[in-house]
């Protein structure tokens, strides 16, 4: 089964949707990439498309899928409709298939971006082979616990904190954000170690902005390790390394690397 504590005192590097810097984000490219700088884990989304099979994408916007070439809801549009649009869009059964044959050494975090095809994730993992080297996370503690029910092998996380509204990703919005989860962090030694124990998680998947000392340190009490997302500034890279926290998840891995290596 994976480990997500810290290995020899340093954290896993996570490249988030493989190494998007390099190229489009949740595809091969991007994945084999990110194995080519060395990360230790990949992190990639899951979506459901509504006739189709479980793909690697992160929302049912097709400015995402299609990385900008096209706009709009994604809506009951086959998989062929838009790999017309999106070349490079891989099925999860095609994105675990090229992981077990191309990357044998390098772990999965697989982010749960639906709610009705969740044991679809877990049988592919565990079809795949690659349910001992997977960490499933959600922000939904019900469908932690249906991964857990269908494959004995994968570990589940707890995402934190849930954007609903997606205000995260509106850049007018983002010094408010800041200001909010600065004060969330204050708070969260206190209130998050029980949500995790509720959620029954193996594992804490913390937005970096809510990482303190205290926190990881109340979460390691619990035998728990925490992965904080998604971190691209060296500063902040340094700050919840310095706080302890056992693994990075970034969309800059070669950034991240670099600053493990100082």
């Amino acid at each position: 089964m994976l480990d997500l504590r810290r290995r020899d005192g340093r954290p896993l590097v996570v490249g988030h949707r493989g190494a998007p810097r390099l190229a489009p984000e949740n595809t091969l490219a991007a994945f084999a990439a990110a194995v080519e700088l060395g990360v230790d884990m990949v992190e990639l989304d899951v979506l459901a498309l509504r006739s189709g099979p479980l793909v690697v994408a992160h929302s049912d916007r097709l400015e995402e899928i299609t990385h900008g070439a096209a706009s709009g809801p994604v809506g009951a549009r086959t998989l062929d409709e838009l790999r017309s649009l999106a070349p490079g869009l891989p099925t999860l059964d095609e994105a675990l298939a090229w992981f077990a044959s191309a990357a044998p050494a390098v772990a999965l975090h697989v982010d749960l971006k639906l709610r009705d095809r969740v044991e679809e994730v877990a049988d592919a993992l565990e079809r795949s082979g690659l349910a001992g080297r997977a960490v499933v996370s959600s922000v939904h503690g019900a469908d932690l616990a249906r991964v857990r029910a269908r494959s004995a092998g994968a570990l589940v996380a707890l995402t934190y904190p849930h954007d609903r509204l997606g205000i995260g990703g509106r850049p007018l919005l983002r010094p408010a954000v800041r200001a909010v989860l600065a004060g969330a962090r204050r708070a969260a030694p206190v209130r998050l170690p029980a949500l995790v124990r509720r959620a029954g998680a193996d594992a804490l998947m913390l937005q970096h902005a809510l990482v303190s000392r205290a926190l990881v340190a109340r979460v390691h009490q619990l035998g728990l390790p925490v992965l904080a997302w998604t971190v691209d500034e060296p500063a902040e890279m340094a700050r919840v390394i310095e706080a302890g926290v056992d693994g990075v998840i970034t969309n800059e891995p070669g950034c991240l690397l670099a600053t493990l290596a100082t």
